[in-house]
């Protein structure tokens, strides 16, 4: 069986031309298909559409989260009731194409557990964009201890035991690409093009894709931290070697009145480097005190089966 896990907030707009290009697309295969779509918290009419999928094609099962918990969280609901065999993650958007699916699986029976769609290039993307990703992907590949494939996003196929072994990380905040990283397995890659979004708009702003590049690095890399450490060394050392100065200067030259300016720089440098400390373990802190609590990733609201069931 081929499971296909698609997460929807808010895609009213495309929900029938995404069916509408999926389901020939795994008819072809002649494999048995589930389609898991996750309504995480949509407030528009993206459930009665799922729905209506529901009732005109095989396979769909609908998961209705209690609200809307985030893509990290309704990819790991999907994973979790996921049956199949092979298990391949998309986006509803259709810049993932559903017709890559015959080669993701073509790669998959040549014994690959993993099978990254990797994107041939960014010029669908904007500059800030293309060129974010690229420094986000540098640096979170020279501080952590996980290395990300590049141009490579949540669109890959998965074996039952790849999918097993993400089931049994129990973290609460979640950064899904370095886990899919993490687990390892053999893998491929298959490249391609990816499309401009067939209807709706991004619901990844600027600001929430720092965020989520801050929870990537944080949440399998502990440099950030260690960073503090010899930044400490080499201020202090700084501050040794300026006394020393300082001292052997009033030896030969005695003593003058030092300017405000150098005072006022050297303190606000130094507050500012503290602040910045201090905001690094926080966030560390935070996303203890966050696992501390074990609450659920996600809550189901209600589940939709074929037929009713």
């Amino acid at each position: 069986m081929i499971s296909i896990v698609c997460p929807f907030y808010n895609e009213q707009d495309v929900v029938a031309a995404f069916f509408g290009r999926l389901i020939p697309v795994l008819n072809e295969t002649q494999e048995e298909f589930e389609i898991i779509c996750i309504n995480d918290g949509s407030s528009d009419n993206t459930l009665l559409g799922l729905l209506a999928a529901q009732g005109r094609y095989r396979g769909v099962r609908i998961v209705d989260l209690s609200r809307n918990y985030g893509k990290e969280a309704a990819l790991t609901a999907g994973l979790d009731i996921a049956r199949g065999d092979a298990v391949i993650p998309i986006d509803a958007d259709l810049q993932d194409p559903p017709e890559l699916i015959p080669r993701l699986l073509e790669k998959w029976r040549e014994g690959f557990e993993v099978v990254l769609a990797q994107r041939a290039n960014r010029s669908k993307d904007d500059w800030f964009k293309s060129h974010s990703a690229g420094w986000f992907y540098r640096v979170h590949n020279r501080l952590a201890n996980v290395q990300l494939a590049e141009n490579v996003g949540d669109f890959r196929l998965m074996d039952r035991c790849v999918v097993e072994a993400i089931r049994q990380l129990p973290e609460r905040q979640r950064f899904m690409k370095g886990i899919f990283a993490w687990v390892g397995f053999r893998t491929s890659a298959v490249e391609y093009v990816r499309e401009t979004r067939t209807g709706g708009a991004t619901k990844f702003s600027g600001w929430r894709l720092w965020n989520l590049a801050l929870e990537g690095i944080t949440s399998f890399s502990t440099m950030p931290l260690r960073v503090w450490t010899y930044a400490g060394v080499l201020v202090a050392g700084a501050s040794l070697l300026y006394g020393a100065f300082i001292i052997i200067y009033t030896l030969i030259e005695g003593i003058k009145l030092p300017g405000y300016a150098s005072l006022l720089v050297v303190v606000t440098f130094l507050g500012g480097l503290q602040l910045i400390g201090l905001g690094v373990i926080g966030e560390y802190l935070g996303r203890t005190y966050t696992e501390a609590k074990q609450r659920p990733v996600y809550i189901v609201r209600k589940t939709h089966e074929p037929g009713g069931q």
